[in-house]
């Protein structure tokens, strides 16, 4: 299953979900990217495609997904985790809350 991560900079939790420890063991099964223009890695049609289920940290990350990458989200599962932007990379805290959301659709983490 390829995963990908969306937040807005791609610089803290995007990057965090991405490292976070027992993962699958293919390095490209986690992906993020970020929606704002400064954006680390900046999401690209491409990053959709290549996703099997696409996580984001806020609504308004579905929103703007939806609005620029419409045709690219047919038929995907976009699932909004509610993680504000309070937290710094690999933020132990951000890490657990992660886990949390992330539980029911990757057990695995």
């Amino acid at each position: 299953m390829k995963i990908l991560f969306i937040c807005s900079q791609n610089r803290w939790r995007g990057l965090t979900a991405e490292r976070l420890p027992g993962r699958n063991a293919h390095p490209s099964a986690r992906l993020g990217a970020g929606t704002e223009p400064g954006a680390r890695v900046r999401v690209t049609a491409g990053h959709l495609g290549w996703a099997d289920i696409i996580f984001v940290m806020e609504r308004r990350h579905t929103d703007r997904l939806r609005a620029k990458f419409a045709p690219q989200l047919a038929g995907k599962p976009v699932i909004c985790l509610r993680i504000p932007d309070n937290y710094q990379f690999q933020d132990p805290m951000l890490q657990e809350l992660l886990r949390e959301r992330l539980q029911p659709f990757l057990p695995e983490l």
